[in-house]
């Protein structure tokens, strides 16, 4: 299944910037490390991951996760890959998503690298 309605879909530039690619923010700063050792992505590079994440949730399939009292919870999977200077960089990218239940499109919620290893 495709993320439902995905071309309604937000993604909040200032959710990149302030916290997946954040490496001041208390809770993203773990998630810019993989970010930066994984993609080579920096702050700068906001709108280069928020395309990335644009273009994955037509290709890649959502999975539904447990509903909660918020909403319908997904979770799209996809790989990512960039070249800087001349690095390729090539990773998985995790990003997740609700459609609250007051609305009918989905949000974007978070965004990390799920390979833990730093």
């Amino acid at each position: 299944m495709k993320l439902p309605n995905a071309e309604n879909a937000v993604i909040d530039i200032e959710k990149l910037r302030g916290y997946s690619l954040s490496p001041t923010n208390p809770k993203g700063k773990h998630k810019a490390r993989l970010f930066r050792k994984k993609l080579g992505m920096e702050l700068d590079d906001a709108e280069i991951l928020r395309q990335a994440i644009q273009k994955a949730i037509f290709m890649a399939e959502a999975i539904e996760r447990k509903p909660t009292a918020y909403g319908r919870i997904f979770r799209v999977d996809f790989m990512a890959g960039r070249g800087k200077g001349i690095i390729w960089y090539e990773a998985k990218v995790r990003s997740g998503w609700i459609i609250r239940n007051d609305e009918d499109f989905p949000r974007l919620t978070t965004c990390f690298n799920p390979n833990k290893s730093r």
